[in-house]
């Protein structure tokens, strides 16, 4: 598909959601999951909002009920760069029953170098490790569904990743903040070919599929940086991004089309123009370092020993 090959897609392409039920990761207010799950909630899904702050999610659900009133939502407490936040979480969905869609949109960008309690660096923990160990633990409720989408949030930067980041992850490296986001990119889109591969291959009625937003207005850029939004020079860094950038609802918009369009697993959806960097979403490609099928097997084999769950 591209963008001369047919109509654009539109927030009016996406289908019903009744009876359905979305899990989505990352959902601060104002962020691509936040506009992610308000889209969703307002065709009538069920709409899990995921992240670390039981006060965000509380502030986030409000937000979407001030525009959908009858929004059906949940809220699970996790944090994705520490494992046994994400094991306890798994647990708790464990009621939801099954999960129709997962949207893996959490993440962090360029922080200062840290070790998380699991001995993980921090960005690769949050936007990798984390996300593995949920869509893990949460794939018999993904397959119970019968026909159930994990969608990964990636990003352009994957294409600036010397290498696939599969040696050993509690080795010390020499640290760049920008290098490090880059691999962790890149390993959302070697994660998500490996996994719809090995779901093919399982008969597992799971497709797994991968967006990114473009350049997008959210607080990504300002929080890795300063380590918050918003206060002096963090609020002139904040408002400078979002003047140059699309709306977060529009970088929203691949992530709710690779959750609802007819698309089959393994497609890679971000903006359609110049650059990727804004625009209606269509069908890209990921670089050719993410379609290294011996890659995609060497970070999957290495994220099973780093988390200690072995799946499909």
């Amino acid at each position: 598909m591209s963008a001369t090959s047919s109509p654009a897609w539109t927030l009016g392409d996406i289908p019903d959601q009744s009876g359905r039920t979305i899990l989505v990761t990352g959902t601060t207010e104002g962020g691509l999951g936040h506009f992610t799950a308000l889209e969703l909630a307002r065709r009538g899904g069920r709409v899990v909002l995921a992240g670390r702050s039981a006060d965000k999610l509380a502030g986030t659900a409000t937000a979407i009920r001030g525009e959908v009133p009858d929004a059906e939502l949940d809220e699970l407490v996790v944090d994705l760069a520490d494992l046994s936040s994400v094991r306890d979480a798994a647990r708790r969905a464990g009621e939801l029953g099954p999960l129709d869609v997962l949207v893996n949109n959490a993440g962090i960008m360029a922080p200062p170098f840290r070790r998380t309690g699991d001995g993980l660096e921090s960005q690769m923990a949050t936007n990798h490790f984390g996300p593995f160990l949920l869509t893990g633990l949460l794939a018999p409720q993904l397959a119970a569904s019968g026909d159930a989408r994990v969608v990964t949030v990636s990003s352009q930067m994957h294409r600036r990743a010397r290498h696939a980041p599969t040696w050993d992850p509690r080795t010390d490296r020499r640290y760049s903040r920008w290098s490090a986001y880059s691999e962790t990119k890149l390993a959302n889109l070697l994660f998500t070919f490996e996994l719809d591969r090995r779901a093919r291959e399982k008969g597992l009625p799971v497709r797994a599929l991968a967006a990114h937003p473009g350049f997008s207005g959210t607080h990504l850029v300002t929080n890795g940086q300063m380590g918050r939004a918003r206060g002096g020079v963090a609020s002139i860094l904040d408002a400078a991004v979002k003047a140059v950038s699309q709306s977060a609802h529009a970088g929203a918009w691949p992530s709710l089309m690779a959750a609802t369009a007819d698309l089959p697993g393994g497609t890679y959806v971000g903006p359609s123009g110049l650059g990727e960097m804004s625009g209606t979403p269509q069908v890209v490609t990921a670089r050719a370092l993410a379609h290294d099928a011996e890659a995609q097997r060497e970070l999957w084999e290495l994220s099973e020993r780093t988390v200690g769950l072995s799946w499909p």
